[in-house]
């Protein structure tokens, strides 16, 4: 799952970062609300991580932006040096998800955010399985027949986008989206190479499961007959 972090701080920012990647998230960052808007607006985001404090204005007006213009529901955690309770009261007021002052226990940080993808509605849950393939999304580890098997992050990424909507057709974009973000140029056929790997993967494994391509949409996880 993509995070995206907005924090203007470029060495928290990169702090921020590696510790989300750490525990398994795929992570952008940008340091300004007008950044924000614009990756936003091209990408789909499993949550942000947002500092109020920004160089073109505050995140609080972000944040209503996403409520009350685009009526968007996407989780919003803030994160702030701010430590008052009209402080805390107005961010949440404005649509944040959740509030965490600054210094805090990055272990802390790593189990809201979980905790938000986990509430209903969200994306995140522990546990999923099709046919006899498993995948935990806390330790990041595959199952096949209820044995451990170690794929790389992107297949793994790609595997967990397919699981998450097992039986429905998911978009190439979104599966892009998710794996490269706004990591610049990617080659057209990027998706098509991680998506063969992991069929090859999972086939020489023993998987019951079958990726379908659906032509010029995307593709399909589903139990193999």
């Amino acid at each position: 799952m993509r995070l995206l972090v907005v924090e203007d701080n470029e060495e928290l920012a990169e702090l921020l970062a590696k510790g989300l990647r750490a525990a398994g998230f795929e992570v952008d960052g940008v340091g300004t609300s007008s950044e924000a808007q614009a990756a936003l607006a091209s990408i789909r985001y499993a949550a942000v991580v947002l500092d109020l404090g920004l160089p073109d204005g505050d995140g609080t007006a972000l944040v209503r932006e996403l409520r009350n213009r685009r009526k968007d529901s996407i989780p919003v955690l803030v994160l702030t040096a701010r430590n008052g309770v009209d402080d805390r009261v107005s961010g949440l007021r404005a649509g944040a998800d959740d509030y965490l002052v600054k210094p805090f226990a990055f272990a802390e940080l790593v189990a809201r955010v979980e905790a938000l993808l986990r509430r209903p509605g969200q994306i995140l849950g522990t546990s999923m399985r099709l046919a006899n393939v498993g995948f935990e999304s806390d330790s990041r580890q595959v199952l096949i027949d209820d044995k451990r098997h170690v794929l790389s992050p992107r297949e793994t990424a790609v595997l967990e986008i397919l699981m998450r909507r097992k039986g429905n057709v998911v978009p190439k974009q979104l599966v892009e989206d998710q794996i490269f973000g706004l990591s610049g140029d990617v080659a057209s056929n990027a998706v098509e190479v991680y998506v063969h790997r992991l069929r090859k993967q999972l086939a020489d494994r023993g998987a019951k499961v079958k990726i379908h391509t659906v032509r010029g949409v995307g593709y399909m996880l589903t139990e193999d007959e």
